[in-house]
């Protein structure tokens, strides 16, 4: 009985995670239909609306990446210097920074702040309108939801994630210039020359792949979640919650599986 039970456990969670892929990929579908048909169909997607959650989703995330990714340059500066110390190769440092901002730890940072600023917000936000009948009023009055919530925050996002990456790398290779200047005499300018004569682009195009398929599956996570929450203020405050989840670990996976395909 216990086997039988947990085998129907599983089977029950695949049929269910199967389902949700299919309903998250209609979105998807439906999203980047909207975007490019709804002039056709006299339904254009408010170019308004779109201004609106790009400011939301990426220029106020602005002071809060910029220090990160400014942290995490003067992190990676600290442990390069300290491990290189050893084979007294500490000047290679700035290559080390340079590659790992731009290709890794750029898009990663600035991905996983904005799941959780703005992908908690769009489920929260969807699931709340959803659950006081806002979404079946849009219905009622002819107004297609994916295109008037959705779509804006599709493309809102797909433009931010890469942009705050692109700010990204500047503040990581700032703040490992900085504290490679102050530990190894390095001058600014010298270091700057170094990184440009180490980065290509496509170390720079790496990164930015990587933000835009991040930016998709932050939203698209978001909006289905938000899409699909059930009982009230606790199903509002659960679906928040998954949307974090989910995309902050879909993220990691997907970084993951990026960096073996591009690096090989």
């Amino acid at each position: 009985m216990h086997l039988r039970a947990f085998v129907d456990n599983i089977g029950r969670r695949t049929l269910n995670g199967i389902a949700e892929l299919g309903y998250a990929s209609l979105l998807f579908v439906e999203c980047v239909y909207w975007l490019g048909a709804g002039k056709f169909r006299s339904q254009p997607v408010r170019l308004a609306a779109i201004f609106r959650e790009t400011m939301n989703i990426g220029v106020r995330a602005i002071p809060i990446a910029s220090m990160l990714c400014f942290a995490v340059g003067v992190m990676l500066a600290i442990q390069g210097i300290e491990t290189l110390k050893t084979y007294g190769a500490e000047s290679k440092v700035v290559i080390g920074i340079a590659l790992s901002v731009t290709r890794e730890f750029s898009p990663l940072i600035v991905s996983i702040l904005v799941a959780g600023r703005s992908g908690s917000a769009i489920a929260a936000r969807i699931g709340t309108m959803l659950e006081s009948q806002e979404v079946d009023a849009l219905r009622v009055i002819g107004i297609n939801p994916v295109r008037y919530l959705a779509a804006p925050l599709f493309l809102g996002m797909v433009i931010a994630v890469p942009t705050l990456t692109i700010l990204g790398d500047l503040m990581g290779i700032l703040g490992g210039a900085v504290y490679s200047a102050l530990e190894l005499k390095i001058s600014l300018s010298v270091y700057i020359d170094q990184t440009l004569a180490s980065l290509t682009v496509d170390d720079i195009q790496q990164g930015l792949i990587k933000s835009l398929v991040f930016a998709v599956i932050i939203v698209v996570v978001g909006l289905s979640n938000g899409f699909q929450v059930r009982g009230g203020a606790e199903g509002v405050g659960h679906a928040t919650t998954r949307s974090v989840v989910l995309s902050i670990s879909f993220i990691v996976l997907a970084d993951m599986i990026f960096t073996y395909l591009l690096n090989r």
